[in-house]
């Protein structure tokens, strides 16, 4: 399985506060079958993000667990006007192994309305917006229907795994699950921060989805779609989202959706 939102840098954000702490929780998420994690500390106005220090840091664990865990870099990016400004000026700097994917989170007490153009400015400088764990964010359980917009203009979503099995509370449970049968996500990935209350834990999730959906569910969600954004390709063929296209431009049948994302 492949993790693509993981804190696991060591004193750089609310994740492990030292070496031998990110070693453990790299040692649990290879234990739990994970083969390759996206470490994506915050960029936000609390924890600042420093590429050159996140490089140092990523190295130096990868020196310590080898080739039996594969690393790389993005970020976990709060949608602040700094945030955008910067990343506009410079695409690659937040993006996951420094490609086209940005997983992107929003505050829990305000979502501007005018998102959606700064998405479509994010997708001219060639980044893909991955809108993270919206499950959790108490905006969206209210109104998740919002986030048809936004999938129609190409973002993406990842539901956090833990959410599946109500680590977050009932309402996240029930709207991770929502969005599952209604096609509406691309991604389970871990967000975790420790090996207490945040363990890097993806099994339980990947087992749940193959039981309750199906195992090529499953198996797109954890491995192959998590996969090409890890190496910055397109995404295969997905299945058609239910819902989120209004009345006057419903796709052909032909599969409109599933061209977007590649061949």
């Amino acid at each position: 399985m492949i993790d693509i939102h993981h804190h696991l840098l060591f004193d750089t954000d609310d994740g492990p506060k030292d070496l031998e702490s990110s070693i453990a929780q790299a040692e649990a998420a290879i234990a739990d079958g994970i083969t390759h994690l996206v470490c994506t500390p915050h960029a936000n106005d609390v924890y600042e993000f420093n590429p050159e220090r996140n490089r140092e840091r990523v190295q130096m664990i990868r020196e310590r667990v080898g080739d039996r865990l594969t690393l790389g870099l993005g970020c976990d990016f709060h949608l602040s006007y700094d945030n955008i400004e910067d990343a506009l000026q410079h695409p690659a700097k937040f993006t996951v192994n420094q490609g086209s994917y940005l997983l992107v989170e929003f505050a829990e007490f305000m979502i501007p309305q005018t998102i959606g153009d700064t998405f479509y400015e994010f997708t001219v400088k060639g980044m893909r917006p991955i809108i993270t764990h919206p499950e959790r964010n108490p905006i969206l359980q209210r109104d998740h229907a919002r986030m048809a917009e936004w999938m129609r203009t190409g973002c993406l979503v990842q539901i956090t795994a833990a959410s599946l099995n109500g680590r977050f509370g009932k309402r996240a449970q029930a709207l991770a699950w929502e969005m599952l049968e209604k096609n509406w996500v691309h991604f389970v990935a871990t967000d975790a921060h420790n090996l207490e209350g945040r363990p890097p834990r993806m099994t339980e999730a990947y087992n749940a989805i193959a039981k309750r959906i199906n195992e090529e569910a499953a198996q797109r969600l954890c491995v192959e779609n998590p996969r090409a954004a890890f190496e910055s390709r397109k995404l295969g063929p997905q299945p058609e989202p239910e819902g989120i296209y209004v009345y006057e431009d419903q796709p052909p049948k032909s599969g409109l959706f599933s061209r977007l994302f590649g061949k």
